[in-house]
């Protein structure tokens, strides 16, 4: 089935990845995982594993997608079939659409903090006197489960409003519209926060590699990053691969949305550390980081009032492009089971998401009790799925793009051939799978 849409230009296709891809990972994540794993030498790892583990996948997602110009099942069957090989590895789809819904559902109880903040923030109702202040705010809003539901439905209404457009109406302007609107937002945090007496230090901690950190713990959590980042393995960019214009090179493109998405991180990061070394805050502030310690440090800087709605609309922008993006899988499965109605399938979608959110949702008030080791549900609900069950995706991705698919596939949607296209599958075949596997077994002997 070909698709209906098609994203009309190169640079709104880039703009599209680019949305998908930056998200919680770069903008929440990356800050305190950084802080915790030795700064300058998680960055460097990370950029590491990017090349030698995220674009692989990422490329491969997206060949597979265009090469089938349909949704990510019927391309992975028609391929398959193609090659000679079984029909059932449509079945890799219906897993990615699976691992994107879980991430979705608890992503998008995140992004209801996100829009908590920003209106407290832009109403002046943030407290951010202390610390513990902010704290205890975040705190109640976690263990009311009437909030948690209602800007989780809220965030869920504003993803559905985008995905049940036409993809050149929907997808397409969203992101042509706030990705240059958040590079604007995150130079002026920039600009702002090298004024602050910790911004020589935050470059320092970032780039002055220090190797006497190296640790296996903090290589997988690396890789791990990496991985998840680039919005991969869970068959998301298959489909906007389907969308993506004809002569348009894939690793020109991917490429482009890589450079975007690390310096995403760096910026954030820079940003972060500036505040967080100015004020004499700990680097490993965890999670918590992004929600109490920094509010509180830009509502006491200058121009604090201003700064900080710029900041939560900053992340809000963010989780906006990256939710669309994994809604999307599931968006077209469930369109063609109503005919083809992208509108319905995408509000069915959105109820699926909501409904299985509560699960990560209420698991720090009305399921605050039940945890495993000292883990709650909400950490065993992510850790699972972005630490097993997107990796196993991008592993039966790599597999089936380095031994399934016709070899004249790879070369006519690569343009690849001879040593350059040996040294592809060599990297898709061998070296990415191998890392895939370290993080999965990292993650299991963790969990």
């Amino acid at each position: 089935m070909q698709p209906v849409n098609r994203i009309t230009s190169s640079r709104a296709f880039i703009l599209a990845i680019a949305g998908a891809a930056i998200g919680l990972g770069n903008i929440w994540r990356f800050p305190y995982v950084a802080g915790e794993n030795g700064g300058s030498l998680f960055f460097l790892l990370y950029i590491i594993f990017v090349v030698l583990l995220g674009l692989p996948v990422m490329i491969a997602e997206i060949v597979v997608g265009r090469a089938g110009r349909a949704s990510p099942a019927s391309s992975l069957r028609q391929l398959a079939v193609s090659a000679g090989s079984t029909k059932h590895w449509n079945k890799l789809a219906w897993l990615g659409t699976f691992a994107a819904t879980m991430i979705l559902s608890f992503y998008s109880v995140v992004s209801g903090w996100v829009l908590y903040f920003f209106f407290q923030s832009l109403s002046g109702d943030l407290p951010t006197t202390s610390i513990q202040a902010t704290a205890m705010n975040f705190q109640q809003l976690l263990e009311s489960p009437w909030q948690v539901i209602m800007y989780h439905g809220l965030f869920i209404l504003m993803t559905v409003a985008i995905s049940g457009r036409a993809v050149s109406k929907g997808i397409e302007r969203l992101n042509n519209w706030l990705m240059p609107l958040m590079y604007l937002i995150l130079v002026v945090l920039l600009i702002y926060s090298s004024r602050f007496s910790g911004f020589g230090m935050a470059l320092d901690y970032l780039f002055a590699f220090k190797f006497e950190a190296v640790t296996g713990g903090v290589v997988l959590e690396a890789m791990g990053h990496a991985f998840f980042t680039l919005a991969i393995g869970a068959c998301c960019l298959m489909a906007y691969g389907a969308y993506m214009p004809e002569r348009q090179s894939v690793v020109k493109a991917v490429l482009i949305v890589a450079l975007l998405d690390v310096l995403v991180a760096v910026m954030v990061g820079i940003a972060t550390f500036a505040v967080v070394f100015s004020e004499g805050l700990s680097v490993d502030g965890g999670p918590g980081l992004m929600f109490i310690t920094l509010p509180v440090a830009l509502a006491q800087m200058p121009f604090g009032s201003l700064i900080l709605p710029l900041f939560f609309l900053l992340l809000v922008m963010a989780v906006w492009t990256s939710a669309v993006n994994l809604a999307e899988p599931l968006v077209v499965m469930m369109s063609r089971l109503c005919s083809g109605f992208r509108g319905t399938g995408a509000a069915i979608a959105g109820m699926i998401v909501f409904l299985v959110g509560l699960i990560p949702g209420l698991s720090f008030s009305l399921w605050k009790d039940f945890s495993v080791d000292g883990k709650t549900l909400f950490d065993l609900y992510t850790g699972f799925a972005t630490q097993i069950m997107l990796p196993v995706t991008g592993l039966l991705i790599l597999y089936f793009a380095g031994n399934v698919m016709e070899r004249k596939v790879l070369v006519e949607q690569l343009g690849m051939q001879g040593r350059s296209l040996q040294l592809w599958q060599f990297l898709i075949r061998w070296v990415s799978p191998l890392l895939l596997v370290m993080v999965i077994l990292g993650e299991l002997f963790r969990l």
